[in-house]
């Protein structure tokens, strides 16, 4: 999993009725919001495959480019459900201080991301009992 699969899915359809879509180029069907982003591929290095704008009514607009499986790059706006408030901002500054502490314990990025969502999801993490146990 990379950056753009953890950031997709924190996106929801903006608009219900783009989907059920098609390539204009080869007619591959994509059902759901999901499928596409499922079914395509991200754009190459060389180009980021999102591009934020802000509508009048401040609403945060997210383009997704995507690469169909015949080449042809296909669109769609999408809408993010990150919470830019106070709380949502400190809750963001507190998981990145649990990871900056986890890889100070020689953790991985990666790893320390993973292992501190699956507690927030109310998953057992093994990692981070070994951590408590070594202590």
């Amino acid at each position: 999993m990379n950056e753009f699969d953890d950031y997709f899915k924190g996106l929801t359809a903006m608009v219900e009725s783009s989907f059920p879509r098609k390539c204009s180029c080869c007619g591959k069907f994509y059902a759901t919001a999901e499928s596409f982003l499922a079914e395509t591929q991200n754009m190459s290095s060389a180009r980021s495959s999102l591009k934020e704008s802000r509508e009048e009514d401040g609403t945060v607009i997210v383009e997704v480019f995507r690469n169909c499986v015949c080449g042809s790059t296909l669109m769609d706006e999408f809408n993010s459900r990150r919470d830019d408030s106070g709380k949502g901002q400190e809750r963001r500054a507190r998981f990145d201080k649990l990871v900056s502490l986890l890889q100070k314990q020689q953790i991985s990025k990666g790893v320390a991301r993973a292992e501190v969502l699956k507690i927030l999801q109310s998953e057992q993490s093994e990692v981070l009992d070994l951590l408590r146990k070594k202590s």
